[in-house]
């Protein structure tokens, strides 16, 4: 399937805000979808839907780091529900998060592309019709593999 990486490629050390993508073999946690732009998509894996207000927080020295929060947040957080598509269908890689280490990255997402797959600022993005057959098969025992670096 073709994808878009991060804008500095693959690294196996992964750093806050270097817009690598990580490289490594990464568990999918779950799936978070936009309830007024896409139905919940078909998959096994844990499905909720965004609100107004959530965000995922990237400020290595805040409590919550690399983790879903309400916005306005007292330290740096992206906003999920955007005006451009790209975060409709968002799936939770499992990077950084078992546990999580300040500074070693955040918000790596599998998500949609743009339509022309310019880079991401480290995720890896899909088509939508590639992303919804991913998530038609994907279960507990579903990796992310990111080869490179």
């Amino acid at each position: 399937m073709r994808c878009a990486l991060g804008r500095s490629g693959v690294a196996r050390n992964k750093r806050e805000g270097d817009g690598a993508t990580p490289a490594g073999a990464f568990p999918l946690r779950r799936v978070l979808y936009r309830p007024d732009r896409e139905p919940p998509p078909q998959t096994a894996l844990p499905i909720a839907a965004l609100e107004r207000g959530d965000g995922w927080c990237d400020a290595p020295d805040d409590a919550a780091y690399n983790r879903l929060v309400r916005l306005p947040h007292a330290a740096s957080a992206e906003a999920l529900w955007r005006a451009d598509a790209v975060y409709d269908l968002i799936v939770v890689v499992g990077y950084n998060d078992a546990p999580v280490v300040a500074g070693r990255g955040s918000a790596i997402f599998l998500h949609l592309a743009r339509p022309d797959f310019r880079p991401t600022e480290g995720c890896v993005a899909l088509a939508r019709a590639d992303l919804l057959a991913v998530l038609a098969d994907a279960d507990a025992d579903t990796r992310l593999v990111v080869a490179g670096a």
